[in-house]
């Protein structure tokens, strides 16, 4: 620690020293003993001790230190105003990619107020008001928000209100694929060595998923779903065609024993000929409402596919016929889940209410 010429910490000093107690509340997280976070950390084990008893009566606030009486402060209307600006997003301000690190809110902040703070003291006033280091989601430049922002203020307006008419099911359907390169999911490694997960780098196919997220007030949700193999060889067809779609509805109807009304999105196979004459001659018992072009997050059924590759992330597959007993397996366990099912359409924000 460097110290000044009175005595106290220098500002690189307690910046070292918040850091010190920054890591300690990562360990008290991770369940590491007093002893093993003194030595790691060279500090005494009472200091270790002191600082976990206030973390448990207080939180990570507790641990941190209160500052010098001269550090400078932002008051409710900065902060407001910070917030808001945070909210217009990196771009606005200059930056070329859309990430709020820690050195650009530091510099916005100067920008803004003329106040400096330490890169450190800019994490603690972003925890302290709300704001965490998130893996942001995606949403897609083409997305229509004018045509999103009716269904999410509705919740599922003209379809739940046609569902409820003829007590019908709301029913979300959507399609997914896995081939034999399996999804990357975060796994535990030493510090500075990259995890390498071994997986078959030859070996074509694809696993085609096909599944509804089935709806209705007082009933039990339902998942519906099928799944088709594709090994290339000749005249097999690489994935779903409309008669699967047809045979698919034709299956829920039976299966929930009474009308639907299918939501799903407007890709081009959903909008054929064929279909939609079926649509057609059936309007006694189906009603189908179109999501808005690419709006992936309003549909439940994204989430179920989530959840199952989420699941077999990292497997080292042997062949084809294992990814697809992972896909069944995991399916199977979703169906049985009615509070997956649930927290899948939960998820989207959409309102089912009697």
């Amino acid at each position: 620690m460097r110290y000044a010429q009175g005595g106290g910490l220098t500002d690189a000093g307690r910046a070292a020293r918040e850091r010190i107690r920054l890591q300690a509340v990562e360990r008290f997280e991770g369940g590491e003993k007093n002893r093993e976070i003194a030595a790691v950390l060279r500090v005494s084990e009472r200091s270790v001790e002191r600082w976990r008893r206030a973390w448990r009566e207080r939180g990570e606030t507790g641990v941190q230190s209160k500052g010098s009486p001269g550090r400078p402060r932002l008051g409710p209307a900065q902060i407001a105003r910070l917030e808001r600006e945070l909210e217009r997003g990196p771009l606005a301000h200059g930056w070329a990619d859309q990430r709020w690190t820690l050195a650009r809110v530091k510099a916005l902040i100067g920008r803004l107020f003329h106040v400096s703070y330490t890169v450190e003291g800019t994490w603690r006033l972003l925890k302290r008001h709300g704001w965490s280091w998130q893996q942001p989601a995606r949403r897609a430049i083409e997305r229509d928000d004018a045509a999103v922002e009716p269904v999410e203020e509705g919740g599922l307006a003209a379809g739940k209100n046609t569902a409820a008419a003829c007590n019908g099911w709301i029913v979300f359907e959507d399609e997914a694929g896995q081939s034999m390169t399996p999804p990357r999911a975060r796994t535990w490694g030493r510090v500075g060595h990259t995890p390498v997960i071994r997986v078959r780098g030859r070996g074509s196919g694809r696993v085609s998923m096909a599944g509804m997220a089935c709806y209705k007030p007082g009933e039990r949700s339902r998942l519906i779903y099928r799944i088709r193999e594709y090994r290339g060889r000749k005249d097999e067809p690489k994935g779903f065609g409309w008669r699967d779609f047809r045979d698919l509805i034709v299956r829920a109807r039976i299966q929930l024993g009474g009308p639907i009304v299918l939501v799903w999105d407007n890709v081009r196979l959903h909008l054929t000929k064929p279909l939609r004459e079926f649509i057609k001659a059936n309007t006694d018992w189906l009603t189908v409402f179109q999501l808005p072009t690419y709006a992936p997050d309003l549909n439940p059924q994204e989430g179920i596919w989530s959840l199952v590759k989420r699941d077999i992330g990292n497997l080292a597959a042997a062949d084809l016929s294992q990814i697809t007993r992972a896909v069944k397996r995991r399916l199977k366990q979703i169906q049985h889940r009615q509070d997956m099912v649930d927290g899948c359409l939960a998820g989207t924000g959409l309102i089912m209410d009697g």
